[in-house]
């Protein structure tokens, strides 16, 4: 753990989001997930990608959330252009099992070509199969080194779905193009969104505290990243 202060918690980022847990059941196991802020400089103010959750979704319905997702056991053994930097690497390393983080990161570029169709990638040619599969059919392999982790955070024990979710964040430019498949998959609207604008949708607290976090590290990049926990009936955030 970092030295510096612990993140406080703050516009409602501990109230639990989700489906609320069956009384009486034990506390869900969290499920590995994580999502990437794709940033975008090419205008005044910058803009971060984010999509419309299906108002069907029994998790955060009718949400704006970044691309992501669980982590899938194919994503152990996709192959790859290039491997997550040594801060990068050895951040997940102090926390995870080995070969996990470099899982999550490979989860996170695959839910963005499924959710997005945007490709965070580099040209060349490996077999994938299962969901990889239309992935490196595209003639491209995952550009792990284009990441940065921004924050974790662990859903509550209250609630019903739970998620050990992991934040990372990269630049528009790492993208093979701006230019999207029209099918979205799971989210219903995707667009490049400014910061300020953000706010103002219908967020996951969460992903609300997340913007303010990429708008506070675009200008301190060595400010502590936060890791929000839920012990005794609330929030104990503190830093990777």
């Amino acid at each position: 753990m970092s030295e510096a202060e612990p993140p406080k918690a703050q516009d409602g980022v501990h109230k639990p989001e989700g489906p609320p847990r069956v009384p009486g059941q034990r506390a869900v196991r969290p499920k590995n997930a994580a999502t990437v802020m794709i940033i975008r400089r090419d205008a005044k103010k910058p803009r971060v990608l984010m999509g419309k959750r299906h108002g069907g979704h029994s998790f955060m319905p009718d949400r704006w959330v970044f691309p992501g997702g669980r982590i899938d056991r194919a994503d152990y053994r996709a192959p790859f252009a290039t491997d997550l930097r040594a801060d990068v690497g050895g951040l997940f390393d102090r926390y995870l099992p080995a070969g996990r983080g470099r899982a999550l990161a490979l989860a996170a570029i695959r839910e963005t070509w499924e959710e997005a169709g945007l490709l965070l990638a580099k040209p060349g040619q490996a077999r994938a199969t299962g969901p990889w599969k239309t992935f490196a059919a595209q003639g491209v392999l995952p550009d792990l080194e284009a990441l940065d982790v921004i924050a974790r955070a662990i859903t509550p024990p209250a609630v019903g779905k739970r998620f050990d979710t992991w934040f990372l964040l990269a630049d528009a430019e790492r993208l093979t193009s701006l230019e999207r498949q029209p099918d979205c998959g799971e989210l219903e609207e995707i667009d490049w969104i400014d910061f300020d604008d953000a706010m103002g949708l219908p967020l996951p607290a969460v992903t609300r505290m997340m913007i303010k976090e990429a708008v506070a590290r675009m200008e301190d990049p060595g400010r502590p990243k936060p890791f929000l926990r839920y012990k005794d009936k609330g929030m104990r955030p503190t830093a990777l």
